[in-house]
């Protein structure tokens, strides 16, 4: 089915920007103490599980765990970069993004035969 090659990389856009939230959001909130963020973010890492799993497990039978594993590095790093743009307010930097081209080449060599 067409939907098979493209739903994998919808859920781990998904998962990611729950991940994001659950690793980076708290950094507004430097006044609420540790645990309590630990905790939040724990909760908030339970979603992207329901998104992560289901994601690999079906992009397994297209896709090697290697082709899956650059596709998720790629989609990360474009989730982080509106992440950090949109809600931290610290968009990146020139050396930022030619640090992610690079990752994003070498994710881009895992899917060479």
């Amino acid at each position: 089915m067409p939907y098979d090659r493209i739903l994998p990389p919808l859920l781990l856009v998904a998962s990611n920007v729950f991940m994001t939230f659950a690793w980076y959001a708290h950094l507004k909130f430097k006044e609420v103490a540790l645990w309590k963020v630990i905790l939040v973010s724990w909760g908030i890492a339970f979603f992207e599980y329901m998104l992560m799993i289901p994601a690999n497990r079906m992009g397994s039978a297209l896709y090697s765990a290697p082709q899956l594993k650059g596709m998720q590095e790629v989609i990360t790093l474009l989730v982080f970069a509106g992440f950090s743009a949109w809600y931290l307010g610290q968009p990146l930097k020139w050396n930022h993004w030619a640090g992610f081209a690079l990752i994003a080449a070498a994710a881009w060599l895992i899917f060479l035969d």
